[in-house]
């Protein structure tokens, strides 16, 4: 199957977000994983720039996208899902795990009663270890809760798409701090991916590189065993605990943290418009907290 396969990668240096275009070479079907609207924080604008390049090689590819999938709701940039949808088609799915995020943060944004956390915003919520195909390719969704308690992950063949559960070895493991997030959980989540054969490749959602370092993406499980910063071969799960919860208790929040999970529990789509005709995003006071600045991960 891995001959058949092909991955692509997109970039996005404002969040430090990768998103993959997964194909079947033979059937010309894919999967986009993890989409990027952009946003600026300071006008309140979108853009599509960075999803306009990833659907510049869909057609120049001749790709039928059958899915656009997604990790879990993120907290540093908006899903470009419903624009992707409106463009290309596919299928949106999430892990099943989240109507539990929807529910709490309906709470903790007050969002409009008619916003219903059951997940019918998105086409198809993954059950844990469920198969699902990408034209000819044998794909499955495993959960890997801890980062937020519905976090899945993609295998398709020997390539795992991890989400924010693993980063590159030298930038660590993925904060557990958000609500629903669990460092113990985390632990146990990266230790089900590291189980796996050596050579299995492990694409990661995210890259904050150190300096000197560009951008990257790809790992293996051999390379995460033997050199990642926080859960390396020989650290106990207390040791790990223990860190992540020390280092998260001194991370800011993501900068587009409060727009981007009030747009991701909804599937990408933006709040309803008001009478006015506009759409408005709401800032809880004194609710979410902060820290001093330090790098995300």
């Amino acid at each position: 199957m891995s001959a058949r396969m092909h991955i692509e990668a997109f970039f996005d240096g404002p969040t430090g977000t990768v998103s993959y275009v997964v194909s079947d070479a033979v059937a010309r079907r894919a999967a986009i994983i993890d989409p990027v609207l952009d946003y600026d924080a300071k006008s309140g604008c979108t853009g599509t720039a960075s999803i306009d390049r990833l659907l510049a090689y869909i057609a120049a590819q001749s790709l039928v996208v059958d899915w656009i999938l997604e990790t879990h709701a993120h907290a540093d940039h908006l899903s470009a899902a419903p624009y992707l949808k409106a463009k290309v088609g596919g299928r949106l799915a999430i892990g099943r795990h989240i109507l539990g995020v929807q529910a709490t943060f309906k709470k903790l944004f007050n969002l409009e009663s008619s916003f219903v956390p059951d997940g019918r915003q998105f086409d198809h919520l993954f059950e844990e270890g469920e198969h699902f195909r990408i034209g000819g390719l044998d794909a499955q969704a495993i959960a890997v809760p801890g980062h937020t308690s519905a976090d899945v992950a993609y295998g398709v063949g020997d390539a795992v798409f991890v989400g924010d559960t693993l980063f590159m070895p030298d930038v660590g493991t993925a904060r557990a701090d958000f609500p629903g997030g669990d460092a113990a959980m985390l632990y146990r989540s990266i230790h089900r991916l590291l189980a796996l054969p050596e050579a299995t490749r492990l694409f990661v959602c995210h890259d904050y590189p150190p300096a000197g370092r560009a951008p990257a993406w790809q790992t293996t499980v051999a390379a995460q065993r033997a050199g990642n910063i926080h859960v390396h071969e020989g650290v106990s799960e207390a040791a790990f605990v223990a860190m992540r919860n020390a280092r998260d208790a001194g991370l800011e929040l993501p900068t587009l943290i409060i727009p981007a999970i009030q747009v991701n529990v909804r599937a990408g789509q933006l709040p309803p418009a008001e009478d006015d005709g506009v759409r408005y995003l709401k800032i809880p006071i004194n609710v979410l907290g902060g820290a001093a600045a330090k790098p995300p991960g």
